[in-house]
């Protein structure tokens, strides 16, 4: 798949999450098979951009490529000025949030809230399409809500304004995270556009995203929340969609690896204090389903340092692996 003129090595894309698609978790991603890893949501408000918060958020050095930022806002003009701001500090690739259904984003008339006037959003789109001499790509849900689907009309608004990719998040705004994604939508949208469309929601296995792929015609899967703690998912994707076969899933030493490699960066990347606080989720996601987790997860929250949670984290995995045996 192709965004604009870039090529993508797989047609895995990690989604944008608030809170988790830090550069140590995009790094971690791409080296097990994502084609691309799009930035936490970074606002567009310049006042904002000195703090540590959009810092880290910016912060692409030594990534591979390619580099995509996700903005977010409302103001056609303050957006188009994000978006340079953010090319001329690396991005590659543009992407304008229209899908994240959160109360205080949508509040501030952002994200997903803007599907709610298509006038504003083609605004928006013509905007930033001429700001930046990058791809520009846009991320939306299906609509606003049932009686409010307007997922393709709004593809047909990003086609013409010069959007280079589309991806789709197979729910609505009303359904935030619960319920089951649709996938007729995204469909739907692929047969009226002829740029790539990515499909995005409760893609969590191999067969899945074949099976998804096929009935909407869409170029690449977007995974989000199933890789939180599984981010040999894209190499098991990848592998599955290229050969038809299933590889195996990752021995408890070979997690713990992972998991190590994971907790290092964090420490690195944030420094021990924020480090060791930013583990404590991941390293829920990673033992999630696992025996004794709950206990284990227990301990290691009380840890206070990257020492210690390392430790931890090795012999939990190391008893796993003995049992294992």
């Amino acid at each position: 798949m192709k965004i604009g003129p870039i090529s993508l090595k797989s047609p895995t894309v990690l989604a944008p999450m608030a809170g988790v698609t830090d550069k140590p978790f995009r790094l971690l991603c791409k080296e097990m098979g994502a084609g691309y890893a799009v930035s936490e949501m970074t606002t567009s408000d310049p006042r904002l951009w000195k703090t540590k918060k959009s810092q880290w958020r910016m912060d692409h050095a030594g990534e591979p490529d390619p580099i995509g930022v996700q903005i977010a806002g409302a103001d056609p003009a303050v957006l188009a000025e994000a978006a340079r701001y953010n090319v001329d500090h690396g991005a590659q690739i543009i992407d304008i949030n229209m899908g994240c259904p959160a109360k205080k984003v949508c509040h501030a008339w952002c994200g997903s809230a803007l599907l709610q006037d298509e006038a504003l959003v083609a605004r928006i789109l013509n905007a930033v399409v001429a700001a930046v001499d990058v791809p520009v790509t846009l991320k939306i849900r299906t609509g606003w809500n049932a009686n409010n689907k307007n997922g393709v009309r709004i593809a047909v608004l990003a086609e013409a304004a010069g959007v280079a990719m589309l991806a789709v998040h197979g729910r609505t705004r009303e359904m935030m995270y619960t319920g089951v994604a649709e996938y007729t939508t995204v469909a739907e949208i692929k047969s009226r556009v002829s740029i790539p469309v990515v499909v995005n929601g409760d893609i969590d296995s191999p067969q899945k995203a074949r099976r998804i792929m096929l009935e909407t015609g869409a170029d690449a899967v977007m995974i989000g929340r199933a890789a939180q703690g599984r981010p040999w998912l894209f190499r098991e994707i990848n592998h599955y969609l290229a050969t038809g076969e299933s590889l195996p899933e990752p021995s408890a030493v070979e997690i713990g690896e992972i998991l190590a490699g994971h907790l290092r960066r964090l420490y690195a990347f944030y420094g021990e204090d924020t480090g060791v606080r930013f583990a404590r989720k991941h390293l829920g996601w990673y033992a999630k389903g696992h025996t004794d987790n709950i206990a284990f997860r227990e301990v290691f929250n009380r840890a206070g340092s990257a020492d210690e949670q390392l430790r931890l984290a090795n012999d939990y995995f190391s008893d796993l692996a003995a049992r294992q045996v």
